[in-house]
């Protein structure tokens, strides 16, 4: 048996740039970093001790923004 390969498409027209990405590309590291983002903002588990607070106050206004943009 042989290995069929494939044919190359039509180079793009110089300057341009051709990207196809299937919709799962960008759906699924979209959703991970939300995910990622409402553990982070979790107020319920941060048990941090001796944290600067301003790193404190930045995640409180993310939280915040993230929530008034939820309905």
């Amino acid at each position: 048996m042989s290995a069929h390969t494939h044919t190359r498409s039509p180079a793009p027209a110089k300057g341009s740039v051709d990207v196809t990405l299937p919709w799962w590309a960008v759906a699924l590291p979209a959703i991970a970093f939300g995910a990622l983002l409402l553990l982070i903002l979790n107020p319920a588990d941060a048990h941090a001790a001796g944290t600067d607070p301003a790193v404190a106050d930045f995640f409180d206004r993310v939280r915040e923004s993230a929530a008034s943009m939820l309905p």
